[in-house]
Parts: structure tokens; sequence; C-alpha cells
């Protein structure tokens, strides 16, 4: 190769290197200004979210563009907002229901009282007896509001104490306690079928829950026939129920009874004293401190409350 087409190559393969090197420029700046803004648009939408947020709003869910880092950073956010909305609706209507299920009781003390100070009724039996009902459905919700209050507590505890026991000695002692206080003229017994199983529990906890549906079964009873209490194994399982004779529960409202301050009968629940709050309890105790399952069936004469606890292997 002789010089003049030695000077000819190399300006050619300058001119390639050149065009080369200019294409890989402009490639590379829009394949960079493509990934930053990619990656810098979730970002800003991330912070104008928080933004709203810390103004006290909440904001819609930021759009998720990606299922890469951010876009799971995203999702992880999205789902803190709803969990915030969430809680933020169940304090509301807890206040709110709270509010309107201790406003009646109190009116009621409230009239009876300024009557008998203005000496429009004089004090007898029967109406001492209506104001210490009042007063007691008061002390009972106020009870009931703890207990609720010390299971949310546990829910975000690690561990909660529990103990192997024989179930069908923790049953036995709840029905001797319900069956002291009963009212013999009532003519009611409670017909126990109880199969021996160890369970680990929170054993304070499931006396609670037995003793919710127990007293359930006792305050709605309506009917003929024994309350039945059943206890035995259920596969991995140990299935306890309760049926007592009453009203059947509809099945649109079956699910219902478990949420917190839930009544079928708001005028024969606080003729009775109910609170609303006992299957709440429950339900918490249940599920989410036992990893077990609570529900209810109906017949057209009776309902069953039903729990299932895990056996201990």
């Amino acid at each position: 190769m002789d010089a003049q087409r030695q000077q000819q190559f190399n300006s050619t393969l300058l001119n390639y290197l050149w065009i080369f090197i200019i294409t890989a420029a402009l490639v590379g700046s829009f394949l960079h200004f493509y990934l930053i803004k990619r990656l810098i648009k979730p970002i800003k939408s991330l912070i104008q979210s928080t933004e709203q947020l810390k103004l006290g709003h909440y904001p819609e869910p930021v759009e998720i563009y990606k299922n890469d880092e951010i876009g799971q950073l995203v999702q992880q956010y999205n789902g803190l907002i709803e969990q915030l909305q969430t809680n933020e609706q169940q304090r509301k209507n807890l206040v709110t229901d709270l509010s309107h299920e201790i406003r009646t009781p109190l009116s009621n003390l409230n009239g009876y009282l300024q009557a008998l100070k203005d000496g429009d009724i004089m004090g007898e039996k029967t109406l001492f007896a209506s104001l210490h009902q009042e007063s007691s459905r008061l002390a009972q919700m106020i009870e009931q509001l703890e207990q609720l209050k010390e299971w949310n507590y546990l829910s975000t505890q690690s561990i909660v104490k529990k103990e192997t026991q024989k179930i069908e000695i923790l049953l036995n002692q709840c029905v001797v306690m319900f069956e002291r206080g009963w009212d013999p003229q009532k003519n009611r017994t409670i017909q126990l079928e109880i199969e021996s199983c160890e369970l680990y529990i929170h054993i304070e906890g499931i006396q609670q829950v037995i003793g919710n549906l127990l007293e359930n079964a006792i305050r709605y009873y309506n009917g003929i026939g024994p309350i039945i209490l059943i206890g035995k194994k259920l596969g991995t399982n140990y299935y306890i129920s309760i049926t007592g004779p009453s009203i059947p529960i509809p099945a649109h409202e079956q699910e219902k009874v478990f949420g917190r301050f839930y009544r079928l009968e708001s005028s024969r629940s606080r003729l009775t004293g109910g609170s609303g709050l006992g299957l709440a309890i429950s339900k918490e105790i249940v599920e989410r401190h036992h990893q077990g399952e609570i529900g209810i069936e109906t017949t057209n004469n009776s309902n069953t409350f039903w729990i299932e606890l895990p056996i201990i292997k």
C-alpha cells in the first residue's frame, strides 16, 4: 500500500470512527434521558404524594410504571396509604359508635335522676333496678372496651403467653361458672358433649370466648330445650360449638355480628344489656391470636356459634 492509499484509508477510518462516536453519544444520551426519566418520574410522584399526606390529605395511589425495585417501593407505599385510610375510618366509626352507645344509657340515667331531683317521680324498687341496669350496662361496655384495647395491643406483640391445656377441663369450668348464676325458675340446662384433647392456647382468652358465646346463647334464649356445647376433634383442629334455641339470624347478617358494636335488634339488646362487643373480642382472640376460625350456623329455631382451634402435635 503506497502513501496515497494509506492516507485515504486513514481518512475513511477516521470518518467512520467519528460517525460511530457521534452515533454512540446520541444513542447513549437518549438511553440516559429515557432511563433517568423512568427512574425520576415515580420518585417525583412519591414526593408529591408524601407532601399531600404531610398536609393531612390522603393522596390517590401512585402509578406503578414497572415491577422493579422502584415499582415495589411504590406498591408498598400505596398499601401503606390504604392501611392508613382504613385505620382512620375504623377510628371514626369507633368514636361514632361509642358516642352513640354511651349516649342512650347516660340519657336514661340523667332523665331518671332529674325527675327524682324535681320530685316528678318517687324512688321505688323498680326504678332503682332500672337505674342499676343502665349503670351496669355502661360499666360492662367500658370493661369490654378495655378488653378490646388489650387484645389489640397484644396483636402488636411478637409473643402471647400460651400454655398446654386440657380443653375439657376449661369448658367444664366455663359451664359451671354460668350455671351458678342462673335463675332456677327458668329451667335451663347445658348439655355437654366434649371429647378430650390438649390445646396450646391463651387460657384466659379462650375462657373469655367461651364465656361470650355462652352468654349470647343465654341472653337470646328463645324456645325450649337445652343449650348444647360440643367439643370434638375435627381433622387437625378442635371444634367447639354452642347451640341455643333462638330466633335465627338472617344469612346477610351473619358476618356482621362479629363487627364492633353491631347488634341485630338494638332495642332487644339494650333491654338485655348487650353492648355489641363480645363477638368482636371473640373474633380477635380466635383468629388473630390462635390462627383459628369462628363462625355461625343457623336453623329455623336455633343459632350455633362455633370455633376451630389448631391441635398441638
